[in-house]
């Protein structure tokens, strides 16, 4: 039985990159792209899919405003593309079908068809469908509350003799090193025993951006981006660090001209 497909994302690169894993998959028959949730909103009235693999973070309208406009009653199977955090996507492990972290692994693709291809053929999407609608109501509660904790205004920073503390307005850039961070601050750099994923559920994402697994930058710090080899790009900030990214370059663009 083929799995009607429909890969819902803004960004050309990650569209293509969904496509191309799909291929591999001999029963994803890929129905359609959209690049906007208005356009998915119209190509999933007129031609309804099995499964979707849905970008959380587009411009206009998200994933979760999406969904909440499809009829309850025939939501399809959904697996979310993100470049969330893991803190962030804590509620996914809880009620979605499955969720994929950009940069997406083959295998973890694999993986996540897989599931999909389970609960469709043991008749499981009804059940599916009630994690989709949980996480939903979660998502519009969390909107209406607002966040939850305060982020981070200030790091201290303990060293042989003294203890450093750091506005976090002052920070340039974040760089992972294992189970430590160096934080960067104009000339200076300060190890603090953290870990990145940690550092970064607690900042403002409104003023600090993920841009690689190793690096955060403060958007304030940013000078210009520029293009290198194969469609990467790497960072440049105003003190002249330079840094390669990893996250696709919309996602970035959109942060400076919002964040």
């Amino acid at each position: 039985m083929k799995i009607r497909t429909l890969i819902v994302d803004d960004e050309p690169l990650a569209r293509q990159g969904l496509r191309l894993l799909a291929c591999d998959e001999s029963d994803l028959e890929i129905i359609g792209e959209c690049e906007s949730g208005a356009d998915a909103l119209v190509a999933i009235d007129r031609d309804p899919p099995a499964l979707i693999f849905l970008d959380v973070q587009m411009p206009e309208m998200d994933g979760f405003e999406l969904l909440a406009k499809l009829p309850r009653d025939r939501l399809p199977l959904v697996i979310f593309t993100t470049a969330y955090n893991q803190h962030a996507v804590r509620a996914f492990e809880a009620h979605a079908l499955d969720y994929l972290l950009k940069p997406i692994r083959t295998a973890r693709f694999q993986e996540s068809v897989a599931r999909a291809r389970e609960h469709l053929g043991s008749q499981e999407a009804s059940a599916a469908a009630r994690g989709l609608l949980a996480l939903l109501a979660a998502q519009q509660g969390a909107r209406s509350a607002g966040p939850s904790e305060p982020f981070l205004t200030r790091l201290t920073i303990k060293t042989n003799d003294k203890v450093v503390v750091v506005k976090a307005i002052d920070i340039d850039s974040i760089e992972s090193a294992g189970n430590y961070v160096a934080v960067n601050v104009g000339k200076e750099s300060h190890i603090l025993r953290e870990t990145l994923n940690t550092l970064e559920s607690q900042l403002d994402p409104e003023k600090f951006l993920r841009i690689s697994r190793s690096a955060i930058v403060n958007l304030d710090r940013v000078k210009e981006l520029q293009p290198m080899f194969k469609g990467e790009h790497v960072i440049v900030l105003h003190n002249g660090k330079r840094l390669a990214m990893t996250r696709g370059l919309r996602d970035v663009e959109r942060a400076l001209r919002f964040g």
